[in-house]
């Protein structure tokens, strides 16, 4: 595929813990279309991240998926290690006026942002996706899914005494139930209703639920300032990294 440009906006995380699926199964292929697989070059080694297609030129990850070498974007992916003739392979610059463009197809389509009145409540079941691992030392490279419920913000308080934020975050995962995502690589969506309304943040280090979710809405008029400022000509993706 011809090279293309990306555009990301970055959330803030305070830790980045989180990212495999504990007690989920594989995904239906194409099942989560909206999925994007980050891989990072950086001077010492090759990362990868999850996020998801907000927008035909806009990708929604966490603020460490960074590179400064490069960035490759996969989207329409199940399987990350095939040449699947769904996927769509995008190299991205460091520095860039632009966006990438995505094509919309069955397996490539957007995620919804939060509107006004789009929030979570305890109870609510939400799902997660990812690519990392599924056990310890377990690795896939098939897209991975799990279903959570919102907890009360008391559960992650009385776990996360000291780094969860209510107003920011959102507390995820029953503790009675072996379920979650853990260490590291995924940073995906939180998608509740259809609409996405966290990123995987950060848990514990045996990966026992509840987990904290950064809380998007919070951040929803950052990110369009953010995305006007960028569909500026000659904005530089950097700017929004200091």
């Amino acid at each position: 595929m011809k090279p293309l440009l990306l555009l990301l906006v970055f959330l803030l995380c305070p830790r980045t813990e989180a990212g495999k699926i504990i007690g989920g199964q594989e995904a239906v292929p194409h099942s989560h279309p909206y999925m994007a697989f980050l891989r990072i070059k950086t001077p010492t080694t090759t990362e990868q991240c999850g996020g998801f297609l907000e927008r035909e030129d806009f990708v929604l990850t966490a603020a460490h998926c960074w590179g400064s070498i490069s960035i490759t974007v996969i989207l329409g992916a199940h399987n990350i290690k095939d040449n699947e003739r769904t996927q769509q392979i995008i190299p991205v610059r460091n520095a860039i006026p632009m966006g990438l463009k995505a094509k919309l197809t069955a397996e490539v389509s957007l995620l919804k942002l939060p509107s006004g009145n789009s929030q979570v409540a305890p109870g609510m079941m939400c799902t997660v996706a990812g690519w990392g691992r599924i056990g310890q030392n377990i690795s896939t490279t098939k897209l991975q899914e799990v279903q959570l419920v919102i907890q009360k913000d008391k559960e992650c308080l009385s776990h996360y005494p000291k780094p969860y934020n209510s107003t920011i975050q959102i507390c995820v995962g029953n503790l009675k139930e072996k379920k979650n995502s853990f260490q590291g690589d995924s940073e995906g969506p939180l998608v509740c209703k259809n609409v996405a309304q966290g990123i995987v943040s950060f848990g514990k280090e045996k990966g026992t639920p509840p987990s904290i979710y950064t809380r998007i809405s919070r951040f929803q008029r950052w990110i369009e300032k953010n995305n006007e400022i960028l569909q500026t000509p000659g904005t530089r993706l950097r700017s929004l990294l200091n």
